[in-house]
């Protein structure tokens, strides 16, 4: 492998692992709050794509309409899907939550493909050309999802840090009952952070259609984003971060030297992982405030 093929491969891994990242925060965001973890979160990248996909090409009102309008909705969708479905499970058992977010992400799928069709479609976004750095050729996608997954991550942290409603619903995810006293509305916070969840889900979904192009077959980035989330220690948003992109820059120099295997290291590193350390890389201790 020469040097530029490296570096190639680096980018490749690095802007993979931002997108599995993105997908992450919604997992790690939904987990603290409820601890729920939602299998359907992949589904949810899936369903932005399209959604941003439909206002953008089939209604032809443009890209950056149209992802705005495709992210209002998913977090629309998210905050709706909280409020009416899951908040009817608060006390129910971990197994029956599991099966439900499971059968949501089946029938998102099947209701995706019955709308839109089970081929691959093209989203086209105004970052799709190489760019030359240095004699290294890279794709302008790839550097966009890096950067956008920076100004994402910022813009959260300075929500949740300096927000009246970010400080609410951390102090509701650390203690339900003691902010429901507070006279903090938890219901509804709790499906704020659902909503977020979902919107973070379809920048994702946009970021990575260029890559793999829009089909009911991209929520498998969601999975992949769990395994990210399990290696980092779920919980940890900063774990997520590190476990995401272990596995983004493992992928393509895996792939490459060991193509027998591709498409499973994913899940190879986490099994690794959790043999050595069970509770992730970054173990996270909740400390309850009351």
């Amino acid at each position: 492998m020469e040097f530029s093929d490296a570096i190639q491969l680096l980018v490749i891994g690095i802007s993979q692992g931002c997108g599995y990242a993105l997908i992450a925060i919604g997992f790690v965001f939904i987990y603290r709050a409820t601890e729920i973890v939602n299998f359907a979160h992949g589904e949810l990248m899936m369903l932005g794509a399209f959604m941003v996909l439909t206002f953008s090409e089939i209604w032809g009102l443009g890209f950056w309409l149209g992802s705005a309008l495709g992210i209002l909705s998913l977090g629309v969708f998210g905050y709706l899907l909280d409020a009416v479905v899951m908040r009817r499970l608060v006390g129910q058992a971990q197994a029956t939550i599991f099966i439900l977010t499971v059968a949501i992400a089946m029938m998102l799928r099947a209701l995706a493909g019955m709308i839109w069709g089970w081929s691959p479609l093209t989203l086209s976004v105004p970052f799709m050309r190489d760019v030359n750095i240095g004699g290294v050729v890279i794709g302008l996608d790839r550097i966009t999802i890096i950067l956008g997954t920076i100004v994402i991550s910022l813009l959260l942290y300075v929500f949740f840090s300096r927000t009246r409603t970010g400080l609410a619903i951390q102090a509701a995810s650390q203690n339900q009952l003691a902010a429901y006293y507070s006279r903090i509305p938890v219901k509804r916070l709790i499906a704020v952070v659902w909503a977020i969840g979902a919107m973070v889900a379809a920048v994702a979904g946009i970021m990575m259609a260029p890559v793999t192009q829009v089909d009911t077959g991209m929520s498998i980035f969601g999975i992949k984003a769990l395994a990210g989330a399990v290696v980092g220690g779920f919980g940890s948003i900063p774990g997520a971060f590190l476990g995401c992109l272990i596995i983004g820059i493992a992928e393509p120099f895996l792939d490459f030297y060991f193509p027998a295997f591709k498409g499973t290291y994913a899940y190879i590193i986490m099994l690794a992982v959790l043999f050595i350390r069970p509770e992730g890389l970054i173990s996270q201790t909740f400390q309850k405030k009351v």
